[in-house]
């Protein structure tokens, strides 16, 4: 399989993407290139991981001086005094700007991992080895990091750009079913905010993608996903505008993890999941797009089994709390709350351009659950 190297080059970035298979080694020549005065590595890393990668990774960095922080990741887990305690373990062993820090992990772990990165000494170089689909193809891209708050998801963070993001598609193999499904929402997304021809693709793919967990299959799916959101992040880098039609879905989609309190019965994607498809119906119920748009999702998650009826998790007296999390978003600039809808295949409602007072959302939640 041939590697694919992403440039992202802007006003306040620049740096590769490296997509592939078996590309972790190397790691330790572009750290070599990128950051030539670094001494010492900070590797923070998922347990979960598969400890084949874990060798692969210390072997490659062994000239130099390497301290491994390894959690157990999940969402209550990227919280401010987590951070804390990481920044003052770096701080510790007298890190400074020339030296790395490496996230090996997820999503929840990257952004927790960035966050740390931007904290010690105002800024060391950080490096990002997402391993799973979701980091992948969403989180890894675009700088945003951060940790949650009482009051909602990722409240708390900065604007952090990486030196580098390798993405090895053979990590991918090792998922379960469920992980893949979590990294497709995300894919499923760029495919419907942008007009390409990635939907047809997906359309046709998704089976052989979830199912057999195809290399090449999981290489072009990361690729197009990733161009899509450059297409968004470089025209908007701090998401004051045009970045925020990433966000289709996800309104309803953190508001759905805030009020299952992070816990592992619903994870990010499937969250993400039951966001586009309420969203999708909104879109429906206030006609800015057509039944046939609405069909033609409900189709593909129907063909793939992904789960979208919220229902079955949440009792009636807890959708006014999902309600109160989403007055809360972050996205918000007035009392009514901003959504991303979709107008058809490919093209949404442009930011800050479609909001629905809460009064109103109330009374149509139960049309679009």
């Amino acid at each position: 399989m041939r590697t694919t190297k992403l440039k992202v080059k802007n006003l306040n970035s620049n740096y590769s993407i490296i997509i592939g298979k078996n590309v972790l080694n190397k790691i330790s020549n572009q750290i070599k290139i990128l950051c030539p005065g670094t001494q010492k590595i900070a590797l923070v890393v998922d347990k979960n991981v598969p400890k084949k990668f874990k060798i692969k990774i210390k072997k490659s960095l062994k000239k130099y001086k390497i301290y491994i922080f390894e959690y157990d990741v999940n969402e209550k887990f990227k919280s401010l005094a987590n951070v804390n305690m990481l920044v003052e373990k770096c701080l510790a062993q007298n890190f400074n700007r020339n030296d790395v820090l490496i996230s090996l992990g997820g999503g929840i772990l990257g952004d927790f991992s960035a966050f740390a990165a931007s904290m010690i000494k105002r800024g060391i170089n950080f490096v990002n080895i997402p391993t799973t689909l979701l980091a992948q193809v969403d989180s890894s891209i675009g700088g945003k990091t951060g940790v949650n708050s009482i009051r909602g998801k990722n409240l708390i963070g900065s604007f952090y750009q990486p030196k580098l993001v390798i993405s090895d598609v053979e990590i991918l193999k090792s998922l379960p079913e469920r992980e893949l499904v979590c990294g497709y929402a995300e894919i499923l997304k760029h495919a419907l905010i942008l007009k390409n021809n990635f939907f047809k693709w997906l359309n046709h793919n998704s089976k052989k993608l979830l199912k057999n967990k195809d290399s090449n299959l999981l290489k072009k799916a990361v690729l197009e996903s990733c161009k899509v959101k450059l297409h968004f992040v470089n025209k908007d880098i701090f998401e004051k505008n045009i970045r925020m039609t990433l966000n289709f879905g996800h309104t309803f989609a953190h508001a759905i993890e805030a009020q299952n309190k992070y816990s592992k019965r619903i994870n990010h994607g499937e969250a993400v999941i039951m966001g586009m498809m309420m969203a999708a119906k909104l879109s429906y119920l206030k006609k800015v797009c057509s039944l046939n748009t609405l069909n033609q999702l409900k189709n593909i998650y129907n063909s793939n089994g992904l789960k979208y009826d919220i229902k079955k998790f949440f009792k009636k007296n807890e959708y006014i709390k999902i309600l109160n999390y989403m007055r809360a978003d972050k996205k918000n600039n007035d009392k009514k709350i901003n959504l991303i809808l979709l107008k058809k295949i490919g093209q949404t409602t442009r930011p800050n351009n479609y909001k629905i007072a809460s009064t109103e959302l109330k009374r149509l939640f139960y049309k679009i659950i």
